[in-house]
């Protein structure tokens, strides 16, 4: 039978939910502010985000008691975006370059 899950790790579970959705799109959009304007510190602020989504992810497996597949899914899923920014920044100045370049030609 499962266990009910407390009341208190109910609203952590639900608030670090929260923090890591808006974690993520601070991280996200910081990160494509600096390179857009080629400031390190907005790229700072962007990793401070990040930061706070590895402290929700972390705090939302402890309070979800997240264990085998889900605790690896939790751990996957923040490696990953970390790097999907990067990989989106980097896939949008290629296409867009290519683009630039063909219609100059």
């Amino acid at each position: 039978m499962i266990e009910p899950i407390a009341l208190k790790d109910f609203f952590i579970g639900f608030f670090s939910s929260a923090l890591i959705i808006l974690a993520g799109a601070g991280y996200a959009l910081l990160y494509a502010w600096s390179k857009i304007k080629s400031n390190s510190r907005i790229k700072w602020l962007a990793y401070l985000c990040y930061a706070v989504l590895l402290v929700s992810v972390a705090e939302l497996t402890r309070a979800a008691n997240f264990s085998g597949l889900w605790l690896t899914l939790s751990v996957v899923m923040a490696i990953g975006y970390f790097f999907a920014p990067i990989g989106i920044w980097h896939l949008c100045d290629k296409t867009h370059t290519e683009t630039t370049t063909e219609d100059n030609q």
